[in-house]
């Protein structure tokens, strides 16, 4: 249980580094950690016309492989639905793009705009 514990902590560091980040670029964050029947998505940001659907990837290493990489054709399904979710009832007039904000422990922060 010790290292589940651990795992958590270390994501949410890693998501609070992600907010910042993107703060720092421009971004608005309107939404952590919402949560919808599809799943639940990080952090919704927004900058200018562009609703950005952010998964963060947080890892203490590269051991197995880029964080990027954890993120499969599953988890992307379930961002694209939860973002017609979040949107559900709703005409907006925006671009909505999926990025993934990788945290590694030593290497910092790379937010991968457009990534799916």
């Amino acid at each position: 249980m010790a290292i589940k514990g651990e795992n958590r902590k270390l994501g949410f560091k890693g998501e609070r580094l992600a907010a910042a980040t993107l703060r720092k670029k421009g971004y608005k964050i309107l939404k952590r950690n919402y949560k919808c029947p599809f799943g639940e998505i990080d952090i919704i940001a927004q900058k200018g016309d562009v609703v950005c659907f952010v998964e963060v990837k947080t890892r203490s290493s590269d051991y197995f492989g880029a964080p990027n990489e954890a993120v499969n054709a599953e988890r992307r399904r379930r961002y694209r639905n939860s973002a017609r979710y979040y949107f559900s009832g709703s005409d907006p007039d925006v671009t909505v793009r999926f990025d993934i904000v990788e945290v590694t422990k030593g290497e910092g922060v790379n937010h991968i705009e457009n990534a799916f």
